[in-house]
């Protein structure tokens, strides 16, 4: 079989993706890291682009693409590509939503026991020859309430690995079924504000979109209880950045664990603050970063794209 259409990667993925595309007869071009510039010289030329969390798939990108079809993104999030404008010019979006749904509950729930029990200073001290055992009290996960917002895929699959730590699951989420709270055993919230009061621990687990940015702000943050944390591996933009490190300068909250940032790399002075404080734990948006993962969905977006293409 012989398909002949064009197929740019633009960020690095499995081998899986490519190879298979190349067995069923897609003509691959792997340029992973390229330029903004680079990608709007280049992009008449490919009918799909595949492309991870990096690169931004622009109005202007998508209007130079007089040949795409289709752009393929490796991960969840489609806020980095102009999806509008996309879908108006015919071009079809998809994502491979499930990869990642193990390794960032797994990540949540590591960092979530990191902050709590301030593992992370421990082992600071053992790599400097210390031994300071009595100054290393910290928290269980047992019977606290974890409140989660957003319960799709990756909220559920929290709250499932939560309970096996005997937490208490609170949820928030529009649109969330019934029969997932019975079966998880959470309960639903009234709202935000009374998830964020009623909490010792909040997860962000939604997507972005313009009702969800800065959806943790100076407003919501005072809701939250004196002493709890935060965890964020969802978006970024989610959380005001300035206003999560005034709660934690001034106290109100214990601590956070962030896989996400407004600016990624961080670059602000306030981002670069709140990393360097001692009860924040910050990691490089790692949460689809594991073998298991990046196999996963590397196959998912090479299959989905063979399948939207081979003959009737």
């Amino acid at each position: 079989m012989v398909i002949f259409m064009k197929v740019l990667i633009a960020d690095e993925v499995d081998q899986e993706c490519p190879s298979r595309l190349r067995a069923a007869g897609f003509d691959v071009n792997e340029w992973y890291g390229i330029s903004p510039d680079d990608l709007k010289k280049v992009i008449a030329d490919y009918d799909i682009l595949v492309v991870r969390s990096r690169t931004k798939v622009t109005k202007e990108i998508i209007e130079l693409g007089k040949r795409l079809k289709m752009i393929a993104r490796v991960g969840v999030g489609l806020d980095t590509i102009d999806v509008k404008t996309a879908e108006s010019m015919g071009i079809k979006v998809i994502n491979t939503p499930q990869m990642s749904t193990v390794a960032v509950s797994e990540l949540t729930i590591s960092l979530m026991l990191n902050l709590l029990r301030g593992t992370y200073h421990a082992i600071d001290s053992m790599k400097k020859g210390l031994w300071e055992k009595k100054h290393f009290y910290g928290n269980e996960l047992y019977g606290k309430t974890l409140g989660i917002v957003g319960f799709g895929r990756i909220g559920k699959a929290v709250a499932e690995r939560a309970r096996a730590f005997g937490m208490k699951i609170l949820v928030h989420d529009l649109f969330v079924e019934n029969g997932a709270l019975i079966r998880l055993g959470a309960a639903r919230a009234p709202s935000l504000e009374g998830l964020l009061s009623e909490s010792d621990i909040v997860t962000l687990h939604v997507t972005l979109t313009s009702e969800t940015k800065h959806l943790i702000n100076a407003r919501t943050l005072s809701f939250m209880r004196k002493g709890s944390y935060l965890i964020n591996t969802s978006r970024g933009e989610v959380v005001n950045t300035k206003d999560l490190l005034d709660a934690l300068k001034s106290g109100r909250l214990a601590g956070a664990a962030l896989d996400v940032y407004e600016n990624e790399p961080p670059k602000e002075p306030w981002e670069r603050e709140l990393i360097s404080l001692p009860n924040v734990i910050a990691t490089p948006h790692i949460g689809a970063q594991t073998r298991e993962a990046q196999v996963s969905g590397a196959i998912a977006v090479a299959e989905n794209i063979i399948n939207a293409f081979k003959p009737l």
